[in-house]
């Protein structure tokens, strides 16, 4: 049995791109949409729709602050797909929104 590099059989991840962009608002709050998209490894115009998705199902809200937003995000909302729909999207917050470099 090989090895192989997880990068050599294609792109794909564990994460979708709107759990990163969650992930990265739950990081930092008052972010530019500019710099969640470079964290998440995608477009502006990408984080700038799935933003407004969150938005829309309940999953985050936000509210303008001077020339920023603040960006809060609902734990209670549940997941979407049925195989993980009795599960709360604080409970991946939990898992992944720390920063482990700032825990050393």
């Amino acid at each position: 049995m090989t090895t192989q590099d997880p990068d050599s059989n294609g792109r794909w991840t564990f994460l979708t791109n709107h759990a990163r962009v969650l992930l990265e608002l739950a990081r930092k709050p008052d972010a530019r949409l500019r710099d969640v998209a470079v964290h998440a490894g995608i477009t502006e115009r990408a984080t700038q729709g799935i933003v407004a998705d969150l938005v829309a199902g309940g999953y985050l809200s936000k509210v303008r602050l001077g020339r920023r937003n603040q960006y809060t995000i609902n734990p209670t909302g549940h997941f979407r797909h049925p195989a993980e729909a009795k599960h709360f999207v604080g409970d991946l917050l939990n898992v992944f929104a720390h920063d482990p470099e700032s825990a050393e």
